[in-house]
């Protein structure tokens, strides 16, 4: 019997490798494996020593090469595509994420179609939670359908927020979107960027380890290789989570870091004025069951990830111990963090230098306005923080969700469009169809095609509007949907219109 074989993107990266150490112990038995990984030193060194393995090729080459993405197509049944320029590189270079994140994905979806396998061809999606942005409480309880809502000046999010629109409406017979979640292990602890303090105190996320994203996948491979994957997996969107033992939020992990490293108070540490108190993203997840339900990968809890931030210290921990422990230790201690913080600060996406340098759009975007940012206390213990972490604020997506799928009918997606500001102008539809598109026009005049999958499950709405600017005040008002996840965390009179430097479109010509 022939056995399936695998096309890995991304191999060389963070959950790639993690996925690849997963799935060794199944080549050349449960299937082969084929990845694309660039020409560098750092993978060489990482996959020349497995040439030769059995059941495993490495492609030397770029996603961005029509010929070589053609290649590790004709070659293989499925595609995980694990590959993404991610922040906080994305944040400085918006065209490289547009351009590497759909125009990749593009790449080898048109691959499957010219091969004539968009009936039989398995595409795993990488999304991300940055796709539906800002969820800070009261609303940080989030499920898949929510509205997608990408952060200002997230690039990285909005190229997801383009390439998935084009997986789900690609046409392929057998896809799915897994929106991946902040990524815990030593990759994390490492992190030396601005991006950390955008992340905001009372912002949670329910985590997931590097190894159990990597389980995932090997167990995707395995199950459907030997089937046991249930086929009903194929064609929707899941939310990728560690589940309860992996939420938190930002505060108390890093009360947790730092207490392990002898703090008994954040004030000599944190500088709550400097610290973004929105415009990030993340969300504990209502509906992270669904797919630990089909690939039973979990094992890892928030513990993994303080092992690695202290393995990382290495002997900073126990002289940082030793300091904490003795009179006026602490502040000498949080001084000389305070000190390494200094340049990230002050860089380019740095919150001392929005504020230090008047960028107005930032200040509005990550604090609400300097009004608002004056106001924040100077010291981490005078912080009102959120503390209601259980109560549920459910976001309706404007639809009977009790129906039965194949029940849905075109009055189900013209009261879909109203609660979205705008008007299902299609006068036809199959019923239980999720996959044909329909005709909308959205609250501002644009008319556009979408699935009902793409609108109902994905919450994607006008793909005019979310390339065009990030203009969410104004949209709030007119889109009774969209204004959930907006009006409980801004002023009424929050209409600041946000331009986009790039989009989908660019790549497309």
């Amino acid at each position: 019997m022939k056995r399936m074989r695998v096309f890995m993107t991304g191999a060389g990266g963070g959950m790639g490798y993690e996925s690849f150490k997963q799935m060794e112990k199944d080549l050349g038995e449960l299937y082969d494996l084929v990845i694309l990984v660039r020409d560098s030193d750092k993978n060489r060194r990482l996959f020349e020593r497995y040439i030769g393995t059995k059941g495993f090729t490495v492609i030397f080459g770029d996603l961005l090469n029509k010929d070589d993405v053609m290649e590790c197509v004709r070659r293989s049944d499925l595609c995980l595509h694990i590959a993404a320029f991610v922040s906080p590189a994305a944040d400085y270079h918006p065209d490289r994420a547009m351009k590497n994140n759909y125009g990749s994905t593009k790449n080898i979806i048109e691959a499957a179609k010219e091969l004539g396998k968009e009936d039989t061809y398995k595409f795993v999606y990488i999304g991300t939670v940055a796709e539906t942005g800002d969820r800070m409480p009261p609303i940080h309880w989030g499920r898949v359908g929510d509205p997608i809502k990408p952060s200002m000046f997230d690039y990285y999010a909005v190229s997801k927020v383009a390439a998935e629109r084009y997986v789900i409406e690609s046409g392929l017979k057998y896809w799915v979107s897994l929106r991946q979640t902040g990524i815990m292990g030593p990759a994390m602890a490492k992190i030396r960027d601005a991006i950390q303090f955008h992340n905001c105190i009372d912002n949670v996320l329910e985590y997931v380890s590097d190894r159990d994203s990597g389980r995932a996948m090997r167990n995707l491979c395995a199950f459907d290789a030997d089937g046991t994957l249930d086929p009903s997996f194929w064609g929707h969107i899941y939310n990728i989570g560690g589940g309860e033992s992996c939420r938190i939020d930002t505060g108390k992990m890093y009360e947790i870091m730092y207490g392990k490293l002898g703090f008994t108070s954040l004030d000599s540490v944190i500088e709550p004025k400097y610290t973004a108190t929105r415009n990030f993203h993340g969300q504990y997840y209502l509906d992270s069951d669904k797919l630990e339900n089909y690939l039973h990968f979990r094992c890892d809890s928030m513990e993994y990830f303080y092992d690695a931030y202290m393995k990382e210290l290495g002997a900073a921990r126990g002289f940082g111990n030793l300091i904490n422990k003795v009179p006026k230790g602490q502040e000498l201690m949080g001084s000389i963090i305070r000190k390494t913080f200094e340049p990230l600060y002050h860089s380019e996406h740095g919150t001392k230098h929005f504020i230090e340098d008047n960028v107005e759009d930032h200040i509005d975007a990550y604090w609400g306005s300097r009004k608002t940012w004056e106001e924040i206390p100077e010291k981490y213990s005078e912080l009102k923080r959120f503390t209601d972490w259980d109560t549920v604020v459910e976001i309706d997506h404007g639809y009977d969700e009790t129906k039965p799928e194949a029940e849905l009918d075109l009055e189900d997606m013209k009261k879909a469009a109203e609660f979205r500001g705008g008007v299902c102008l299609s006068n036809e539809m199959v019923k239980g169809d999720w996959k044909t598109k329909l005709k909308f026009r959205c609250a501002f005049g644009h008319e556009f095609t979408a699935s009902p999958r793409l609108v109902l499950e994905g919450g994607h709405w006008c793909d005019e509007c979310e390339r065009k600017s990030w203009n969410y005040g104004n949209r709030a008002k007119v889109d009774p949907f969209f204004a959930q996840v907006w009006k409980p965390l801004h002023d009424e009179d929050e209409t600041r219109e946000y331009p986009k430097a790039v989009s989908e479109t660019d790549i497309d010509k």
